[in-house]
């Protein structure tokens, strides 16, 4: 699918992954919206690009169905583009010190997102299927992963499932809306230099990095709004999940 002058709504784009790869796909033509649980960042981005902001919480169906009308009513069309970047990354152990559960984390991480996720992407496929074909497909979508799926740490069960549930259902999604020729595919960035790790003391980041073979550095955010506008504009891409990682895998701790 060509992205020049597609809609296409990113959520988390207000910052990090979700801001890069919002102000990316706007370089390359799209109508974005950017959709966010902080609105003034939200607009922020919106107001350089071009774009709309909307807020909504994404693990409340309500309030992602409003974010879609929002975006459709602004457009005049549904969105052909989906990304979903908005997530969470809350860490604890199963049971922590003196007996504590770490339940209540667990639920709000796989609300957020997981289900997070499946709100978004089941409001995309609303919408994408009253679409026109263009060419030979109505829509993709994009989910996010985390190379923690695979490699999850001390403390990251929770992560670990959400992001594990959404590069499971990417292929069982893709199946489904085949029909309607909507496009599913997940990607599961590694270490990236987003504002969560630019928090993080110099000497912790170079502890990470010493554990990426090459390149030898963190991520950039743009490297993942290229990786998503490349699986845009392929269409033999669907129902995987890709690994953007410069060949890192985490270890226990």
């Amino acid at each position: 699918m060509q992205i020049d002058g597609q809609i296409a709504l990113v959520t988390g784009g207000g910052s990090g992954l979700g801001e890069a790869t919002a102000r990316y796909l706007a370089s390359k033509g799209a109508r974005v919206v950017v959709l966010d649980f902080n609105l003034d960042r939200a607009r922020l981005v919106a107001s350089d690009i071009g774009g709309l902001a909307v807020n909504a919480d994404v693990g409340d169906a309500a309030q992602v169905e409003a974010a879609f009308a929002a975006a459709s009513a602004h457009f005049g069309s549904a969105p052909r583009i989906v990304v979903n970047c908005a997530g969470i990354a809350g860490a604890a152990r199963i049971v922590g010190r003196e007996g504590k559960l770490s339940i209540d984390l667990f639920e709000r991480v796989i609300r957020v997102n997981l289900i997070g996720s499946y709100n978004v992407m089941s409001h995309a496929v609303l919408g994408m299927q009253a679409l026109e074909l263009k060419g030979e497909e109505r829509g993709v979508i994009i989910n996010t992963a985390s190379a923690a799926y695979e490699d999850g740490q001390v403390g990251q069960t929770a992560y670990a499932a959400s992001k594990g549930g959404i590069a499971a259902m990417s292929l069982p999604a893709a199946r489904e809306l085949a029909r309607s020729g909507i496009r599913v595919m997940a990607i599961a960035p590694g270490l990236f230099n987003t504002p969560m790790m630019e928090g993080l003391p110099p000497e912790t980041t170079e502890a990470i990095t010493a554990n990426i073979p090459f390149p030898a550095r963190l991520g950039m955010p743009v490297e993942y709004g290229l990786m998503v506008a490349q699986i845009i504009e392929n269409a033999y891409l669907n129902g995987t999940t890709i690994r953007l990682d410069g060949a890192v895998r985490l270890p226990p701790r």
